[in-house]
């Protein structure tokens, strides 16, 4: 399953590197894809992995989820 968010306050390759280890370390993960032009996150999982789950690890990443 794959979802697409738009993640306002990544700047730099460093912020797209937080977003991703955020991410990757929710179990269920399978890829993590970030485009800071256009501030996506693309979030390949097996479906088994929460919505609120996905935001959360964002949020405690610094950084905001743009609904």
């Amino acid at each position: 399953m794959e979802q697409l968010l738009t993640v306002d306050g990544m700047t730099c390759g460093g912020c797209a590197n937080g977003v991703k280890k955020a991410l990757g370390a929710l179990s269920g993960v399978q890829q993590v894809e970030v485009d800071l032009a256009s501030k996506r996150v693309s979030v390949t999982h097996d479906g088994h992995v929460a919505d609120a789950a996905i935001r959360e690890a964002i949020e405690n990443a610094g950084f905001d989820v743009i609904d």
